[in-house]
């Protein structure tokens, strides 16, 4: 399955996206959350409308979550680029609701920061309530879908406070979209790309995790409850730097679609 959320009247709704004619399309509204499922989205009713192609629609961020944990330096190579050293377990941060930014919005980047930079990454929906699962649980079925995320990072600040609550919880620093899909699998290689203006600046697979969504989600879990909706960002791969006024950023999930967004000062 694939869905969107979008705006439509004046109202927001979950949609579901299929392909018509090579070209995706909100063919149908789900009339339940895809959060509210508990993972079964199979039977969730839905309401046929005029398709509305996907690349017109008034998009907002696909989830609600309660809350957004990243996890820090899961590629080797961007380790490497910033000089850290390789975590020796999952590096977690929080990103707060209020950074949310949809398909399209608008990057501010903050007057406090004199370097921005952008982070592509593959995000993780939790489909249902996972508390502590055992040692040898699959944890397949927690996962909803995945998506594309934008861990936008506010580099001088994150160097400069120790602690990253500030330098990646800024408003608008966590661009999240287009859809949400369950017809990828990670383990087996997924590819993330990042483009500035065009130009490639990142391009990682998920074969290429230090830490496997298995060992992530079981790690977060031991600590805090994650519930339908709750975001993970699984990590970037080498080739981040700054952007300016004027950049427009796009982050690519193989599988999942495209998340533009354009920047702009304070």
């Amino acid at each position: 399955m694939r869905y969107c959320r979008f705006q439509l009247n004046g109202q927001s709704h979950y949609g579901l996206v299929e392909s018509v004619a090579g070209r995706d399309s909100i063919l149908r509204i789900l009339l339940t959350p895809p959060e509210e499922s508990d993972g079964d989205v199979e039977g969730l009713r839905t309401r046929r409308i005029e398709p509305i192609p996907l690349d017109e629609a008034a998009l907002l961020p696909p989830v609600r979550p309660s809350k957004i944990v990243g996890v820090g330096r899961n590629y080797r190579d961007h380790a490497a680029e910033l000089g850290n050293e390789v975590p020796k377990e999952p590096l977690l941060f929080f990103k707060p609701s209020s950074a949310l930014l949809a398909p399209g919005g608008v990057v501010r980047r903050p007057k406090i920061s004199e370097r921005v930079d952008y982070e592509g990454e593959l995000c993780v929906v939790i489909g249902k309530t996972c508390h502590q699962p055992p040692d040898g649980e699959d944890v397949r079925p927690y996962i909803l879908g995945y998506t594309c995320l934008n861990d936008v990072t506010a580099r001088d600040l994150q160097k400069k406070d120790g602690q990253w609550a500030r330098a990646k919880g800024f408003d608008t620093s966590c661009p999240v979209g287009p859809l949400v899909t369950d017809e990828i699998d990670p383990w087996a290689g997924v590819g993330v790309e990042t483009r500035i203006n065009g130009a490639v600046k990142q391009q990682g697979n998920t074969r290429d995790f230090i830490f496997s969504l298995d060992v992530v989600i079981r790690y977060i879990a031991q600590a805090m409850t994650l519930f339908p909706g709750d975001l993970i960002a699984t990590g970037t791969p080498a080739g981040v730097g700054p952007v300016v006024a004027g950049d427009v950023m796009e982050v690519s999930v193989e599988g999942v679609g495209t998340l533009r967004n354009s920047v702009v000062d304070e």
